[in-house]
């Protein structure tokens, strides 16, 4: 697994740690803040194990964390905006106004600002094939006047202070949630252990799949968001802008300059439930054995003026002025920024977050041949719409479908027991007061119906905020980190649980538990009606599945060679928490047009790839008899 988000990189649950970090054995706090500072650039590490601070002084490691402490924990995870048009710079608006000519008014433009709704008195002269002169004559002129307006929102779960991905590899001009997917998907495959290119000429170029997008496209001013204003804000639009504006760019990234791959490409978009719709198709096609190993991720960067007030507009978000009030204060501090999302507590609305994650999906024989490090596996993943509705954003009855599937599976997988005592849900837990009550009360129901009397509930939104389709991402790397660590993040902006929330059959914790786990349940419940519930089963439990259907000679085997991917594994995250990134990134190498393949009528033979892409197929209907052959009636 690989990503970022506002606790910093995934691999080596170093973002999982940072929520949790309290709770963590003084060795292991020490080294995530120090991974931390090196990646917000606030120290460097060499390999001699020194360390240097941002001034260039040479300190000892517990210096370096003991002077950048509070810096790493103010400016990672929800936290004041830090863009300055959220602050005192303002956010740009326009304001109509009318102005009174007293004599005509001649000004030049560009011709393609010239709008099509020109009022009939203003004369128009061509100067030269770019430029064109305006007379408007006197009298009363509409105008809008450009002006700054302070923002309604100021918090938002955003990556680390200092970290831009966009400055590890040649991006030129990419929107940030494309210079993130980048990031994650680098480092997924340096967390792997494994060496990509030799993982691909072990298999048929067509046994890979990447399937990643994200919720609502690039929405930034490189993506789709500057291309929409460029007319109306009197800048260029580029040639960049409408392609990487498309919202399964993420999948045509990593196939293009990260795995080179030729395989199965797609995204499917589900709003907040886009992730597990994305890890949906990856589970299928390795079941159905379409393909051994698949990328499954998404990317989203929607923390922009316009992004943010659109969702504000809605009511969804917890703006400066429902803050204010939830808490009786007159003015909000950095403290109070901090505590802005609250699930299943008292709460006024959700907050915006940015995020990208990736896992690398592996069939359980691919998986032991390569000595893989299994982190967990994930059996199924249901998806439900909520039928018929009033609002098209309101909660429906979808996620009780899906939930009640998935714990039904669990049930008959690993038994009664396990489902009601070694089982947690990593709720959705958005932190608007709706979301409260639905969410909990879909919880409460499938509680009942298996007997379950303390189901464990993590929110993680509460530290990261809701990063759109990455949400359930950042949720199954946190149940992940759990499996790892036995610990459940608590929900640390819980002062109290609600009154109205279904908490009988629930266990909603302000501070870390202990606890040893089965199974997670990864929930989602995004605008529109797209629910989802993944499971995924411990490193543990799947073993325990691998020597039932392999036997125990095969995994022992699988053990031995996994020693090597560890080894790998950890060399790359020591590099990484020195803050040594060197993200995947082939922009122009072994670049094919079709001239150079060769084809036969059982395979496609490419350049650069070792085995061939059979085209063998499987036929649904067996062969129809020849026409000419049938006798005639």
């Amino acid at each position: 697994m690989g990503g970022v988000n506002p606790a910093g990189r995934t691999s080596g649950h170093q973002a999982f740690r940072r929520t949790v970090l309290d709770a963590l054995p003084q060795d292991d706090q020490a080294s995530t803040l120090l991974g931390l500072a090196a990646m917000m650039r606030l120290a460097g590490g060499a390999e001699d194990g020194s360390w240097q601070d941002a001034e260039g002084r040479t300190l000892d490691p517990a210096a370096i964390v003991e002077q950048t402490r509070q810096q790493v924990l103010d400016h990672t995870l929800i936290r004041r905006i830090e863009d300055p048009r959220f602050n005192d710079e303002g956010l740009p608006a326009n304001r109509r106004a009318s102005l009174a000519l007293d004599a005509p008014l001649t000004f030049r433009i560009r011709r393609r600002q010239l709008p099509d709704d020109l009022p009939p008195t203003w004369q128009v002269r061509e100067l030269d094939r770019r430029l064109l002169e305006v007379t408007v004559p006197a009298g009363e002129m509409d105008v809008m006047l450009p002006e700054s307006r302070p923002a309604q929102v100021r918090a938002a779960g955003q990556l680390p202070s200092g970290f831009e991905p966009s400055r590890l590899y040649r991006s030129v001009h990419h929107p940030r949630g494309l210079a993130m997917a980048i990031f994650a998907a680098s480092d997924c495959l340096g967390d792997s252990g494994l060496e990509w290119d030799d993982l691909r000429d072990r298999l048929d170029p067509d046994e890979v799949a990447v399937y990643a997008g994200n919720s609502i496209g690039q929405l930034d001013d490189e993506g789709w968001g500057g291309l929409l204003k460029s007319f109306v804000s009197g800048n260029r639009a580029t040639s960049k802008q409408m392609p990487l504006g498309y919202g399964q760019m993420p999948a045509d990234f990593l196939n293009a300059y990260v795995l080179g791959s030729v395989g199965g490409t797609g995204a499917a978009l589900g709003a907040c439930a886009s992730f597990l719709y994305n890890l949906r198709l990856g589970v299928d096609d390795i079941r159905a054995g379409r393909r051994r190993v698949v990328m499954v991720g998404t990317a989203d960067a929607p923390v922009t003026p316009e992004i943010i007030e659109g969702f504000r507009a809605m009511g969804a978000l917890a703006d400066d002025d429902s803050l204010k009030a939830l808490d009786a204060l007159e003015l909000l501090s950095d403290a109070d920024y901090q505590r802005a999302c609250r699930p299943f507590a008292r709460n006024c609305g959700f907050t915006m977050a940015e995020s990208s994650q990736f896992i690398m999906l592996m069939d359980d024989a691919l998986a032991l041949e390569e000595g893989a490090e299994i982190l967990g596996s994930v059996p199924e993943v249901f998806v439900n719409a909520d039928g018929w509705k009033r609002s098209i954003s309101a909660p429906g009855i979808g996620n009780y479908i899906t939930l009640g599937k998935a714990a039904a599976l669990v049930r008959d997988l690993l038994g009664e027991r396990a489902l009601r005592e070694r089982t947690f849900l990593h709720a959705h837990g958005t932190s608007t007061p709706k979301n409260r009550v639905t969410e909990s009360h879909v919880f409460d129901l499938v509680a009942q119906a298996h007997g379950i009397e303390a189901w464990p509930v993590v929110a993680v939104k509460a530290y990261l905020g809701h990063s759109q389709g990455s949400a359930a991402g950042d949720q199954l790397a946190s149940a992940l980190g759990s499996f790892a660590h036995g610990l459940l993040p608590g929900i640390a902006t819980l002062d109290a649980v609600a009154n109205d929330v279904y908490a009988e059959r629930l266990r909603l914790s302000r501070d870390p538990v202990s606890f040893a786990a089965d199974a997670a349940f990864i929930n989602a419940k995004g605008f529109g009606g797209n629910n989802a519930t993944g499971v995924v089963l411990s490193p543990a439990v799947t073993e325990r599945l691998l020597v039932q259907r392999h036997g125990e000679a095969a995994v022992a085997a699988w053990q031995a060679r996994r020693e090597a991917t560890r080894q790998a594994a950890a060399g790359y995250r020591h590099q990484a928490d020195l803050g040594r990134f060197r993200p995947r990134y082939r922009f122009g190498e072994g670049v094919l047009e079709g001239p150079e393949l060769e084809m036969s009528d059982a395979a496609i033979r490419i350049p650069g790839y070792a085995r061939p892409v059979s085209l063998a197929v499987n036929n649904p209907f067996g062969r129809l008899p020849d026409e000419d052959s049938q006798a005639p009636q």
